[in-house]
């Protein structure tokens, strides 16, 4: 049996159906957060579905669903942390953080597919990804609460550094197995 192909946009119904699954994921675990008392930022599992999204559907797949992630929230849909939605959302204290999950989902789609098998590059991919995407969200939050870079990397980021790094661990221990059974599903035939 042959993948049914959309001439619109290239992409397989299988295709389709799991980068919506992904975003589906990324929705339903997007919103569980804790605040944590010495920042806005509160403590989420979004990154961790974003790094599972770029084992599963790869560079140009995974950036697609975290834009479709983004856009929902944008419209509205409480997907976003503490289950909050819409553009306030997204132009509050947090945006940046949010328009940074935009590279994270690229650069660590981009190692996985360059690198396969190499997990080792895979964790860079994702220690780069999560650098820009700090990068913007902290320069954001600065701008946001009249800051500066180093305070609001102080309250934006480090503490959240060993959350990451445990998330990181867990994404390339899963990672990888996803990745093999998504791979079974798209390439039957």
């Amino acid at each position: 049996m042959e993948m049914t192909v959309n001439s619109r946009s290239g992409l397989s119904i299988r295709q389709m159906t799991i980068t919506g699954l992904c975003t589906a994921v990324t929705c339903i675990i997007g919103p569980l957060s804790l605040p944590i008392p010495v920042s806005p930022v509160p403590v989420s599992l979004t990154m961790f579905a974003l790094y599972l999204a770029a084992y599963v559907l790869g560079t140009k797949l995974g950036t697609i669903s975290c834009l479709l992630y983004l856009l929902l929230g944008a419209v509205g849909l409480p997907v976003f942390s503490g289950f909050s939605g819409g553009l306030g959302k997204l132009t509050g204290p947090t945006g940046g953080y949010l328009v940074g999950f935009i590279f994270l989902a690229f650069i660590c789609g981009f190692f996985i597919d360059r690198f396969p098998g190499k997990l080792w590059l895979h964790a860079v991919g994702m220690v780069c990804g999560i650098t820009v995407c700090y990068i913007f969200g902290t320069a954001w939050l600065a701008l946001q609460m009249d800051m500066t870079f180093t305070g609001a990397l102080a309250i934006g980021v480090i503490p959240y550094l060993p959350g990451d790094a445990v998330k990181i661990i867990i994404a390339l221990i899963a990672g990888p197995i996803l990745r093999r059974q998504t791979r079974r599903i798209l390439l039957q035939s």
